[in-house]
């Protein structure tokens, strides 16, 4: 995993612990944090400095309550820490181990490091699970302990606020980098082009030695044993460099096209008896809509997903699904693997992969594939084919799930919390799957760059039933809620179209009605609105491709003037149909 690897956590550091999915940055924590030994080398703490550490999986057998657990190490009467950090993480410490969820085992094990206020505290994935109100409190404690820490994540915006340091993990290696995680990228892309123009450098001068070595005079051979021995180092020093692993190969495939409308959700209810979870909620979904959910731990998201996809039924209200539509689920708490179960076994067996008559091939979108070049497409190598799934790590668990789930065809895909354990480079690559997919998506996430990234709409859940819907991602949302402050949900209305969402004050019943011209346009502008987005997403996409400038900048500014031009359009249009939408009432 590592060999002779050196790192120095300082007074006061902030790092980001980064690198890909099963490159040992947890074992690596374990550690540093002495929960592991190392096979060799040292690990040195100075004296008198307390190392804390929050695990992905704690382990609470032994304790009663998720309080007992959380104070286990602190001195009596100490226990009101345990009680502030649970408070603003939002758990009950009085929960009882054996009935808490994973998400309230892990506030409890970050309850238990705030709690011992160590001098270092290292932290893996301490937002999975975590609603982002209980991000954005633990984002506030870290910024202001003056204990240093180190943590991995997957959740860019949470590390680029938090790190002024980066740790990257790559290929056995500790690069160190005094800047925080914003940046990164750019940094490990010149690292990598860096590497990659040594290595062609030293490709070279191994074919020209080489061709010395066979076109050279007998008679100097003895006087140029050097040189020969120099050459097998070169040869040597270049079949020990490891390969970069590459990315997974995501794919979703959209099967038949779905109808124009595929979901319609018409004033639904949902009361379990102790208050309404929705209450007198609409929504229309239209095809290629990416639909994100947020809100609080519980107040709501799943099973507003489970209402809107017909798995529940409404108390009052309706929810029509659209035509021909195809489904694909991927669920957060990974309960479609077992994990006695070989990732070979997780394949074949699913019965919507499993092929008549051939134990080692799977169906992968109507076409057979051996099931060992399917795992390798997701980055599992062949010696894992026959290793049970309990032995992945968090992120290898979440490709292992995606493989299932783009094996066969879909047009509406339910993702809750997928982003849970991936590293950066696989986000990046299911963000742009998303964004390529002609299907329909409703996201379940508190990952706020991610839905930033995705979303084309977000549905706010607050707690006692109320829901809103509001254009855009999570940073759109918190810019209208913003301009807004005063009004209650129940206060706006909602426009609703194939593009994008919207919310606005209600407006008065004494407006004057729409004049026919007016009330024509108002009916045109949803889908021009929807056009000029894809056109937006277009040229966006031709301008990041990196050489363009360069190879054919007339292009490049043609397309730029273009981007500008449909911008103003768009907010010209949007701005035109909220005035006709306010005037019609």
């Amino acid at each position: 995993m590592f060999d002779g690897l050196d790192l120095v956590v300082q007074q006061g550091d902030r790092v980001a612990l980064v690198g890909r999915n099963g490159s040992g940055k947890s074992t690596l924590m374990k550690i540093m944090a002495g929960q592991v030994l190392a096979d060799s080398g040292a690990r040195v703490v100075p004296p008198g400095v307390t190392v804390g550490y929050m695990e992905q999986d704690p382990d609470l057998s032994g304790f009663a309550t998720l309080g007992d657990f959380a104070a286990a190490d602190l001195p009596e009467g100490e226990e009101w820490r345990v009680a502030a950090a649970a408070e603003g993480l939002h758990f009950d410490p009085e929960t009882p181990v054996a009935t808490a969820s994973g998400g309230e085992r892990r506030r409890a094990a970050l309850a238990r490091l705030i709690a011992g206020e160590p001098e270092l505290m290292l932290l893996d994935e301490p937002t999975n699970h975590l609603d982002i109100a209980a991000i954005e409190w633990l984002e506030s404690f870290l910024m202001e302990t003056r204990a240093a820490f180190v943590l991995i994540s997957h959740d860019r915006a949470f590390l680029r606020r938090l790190t002024k340091a980066t740790f990257w993990l790559d290929r056995g290696v500790a690069r160190r980098r005094d800047s925080g995680f914003d940046g990164f990228e750019d940094w490990r892309e010149q690292v990598w082009a860096d590497e990659d123009a040594a290595r062609h450098k030293l490709d070279r001068k191994i074919k020209a030695e080489a061709k010395w070595a066979v076109e050279g005079i007998s008679a100097r051979r003895k006087r140029n044993q050097g040189r020969v021995r120099a050459l097998q180092a070169l040869r040597a020093e270049r079949a020990s460099q490891i390969r970069r692993q590459g990315t997974a190969a995501l794919e979703f495939d959209a099967g038949s096209q779905s109808g124009k409308r595929v979901i319609e959700a018409v004033g639904i209810t949902k009361d379990f008896g102790a208050g309404p979870v929705i209450r007198d909620f609409s929504l229309r979904v239209m095809r290629g809509d990416r639909v994100a959910f947020v809100g609080p731990n519980g107040a709501g998201k799943t099973t507003l997903l489970r209402l809107l996809t017909g798995d529940m039924a409404p108390d009052s209200g309706t929810v029509t699904l659209g035509t021909s539509l195809e489904m694909a689920v991927f669920d957060q708490s990974r309960a479609q693997l077992d994990p006695e179960a070989s990732l070979w076994d997780s394949l074949t067996n699913d019965p919507q992969m499993r092929v008549s008559g051939a134990s080692d091939q799977v169906m992968v979108r109507g076409v057979p594939k051996h099931v060992v070049g399917y795992l390798k497409d997701f980055l599992f190598d062949e010696g894992q084919a026959r290793a049970p799934v309990k032995s992945l790590s968090g992120g290898e668990k979440a490709r292992l799930l995606l493989a299932r789930l783009m094996a066969r065809e879909s047009n509406l895909l339910i993702l809750d919390e997928p982003t849970n354990d991936l590293d950066v480079e696989t986000l990046d690559l299911l963000q742009d799957i998303l964004g390529d997919y002609p299907g329909t998506v409703l996201l379940v996430s508190h990952d706020r760059d991610f839905i930033d990234r995705v979303a084309n709409q977000t549905v706010l859940l607050e707690g006692q039933g109320r829901a809103t819907v509001y254009a855009g991602g999570w940073s759109d949302m918190q810019a209208q809620r913003a301009l807004a402050p005063a009004a209650a949900p129940s206060g706006f209305a909602q426009r609703q179209t194939g593009g994008a969402v919207s919310v606005k004050p209600a407006a008065s019943a004494a407006k004057p009605a729409l004049t026919f011209t007016e009330r024509k346009r108002l009916d045109d502008l949803p889908d021009l609105i929807s056009r000029l987005e894809g056109e937006i997403a277009k040229l966006t996409e031709l301008l990041a491709t990196p050489d363009l400038f360069t190879r054919d900048p007339a292009k490049a500014r043609r397309a730029s003037d273009l981007l500008a031009e449909r911008q103003a359009a768009l907010v010209a249009a949007e701005t035109e149909w909220m005035r006709l939408e306010e005037k019609a009432g």
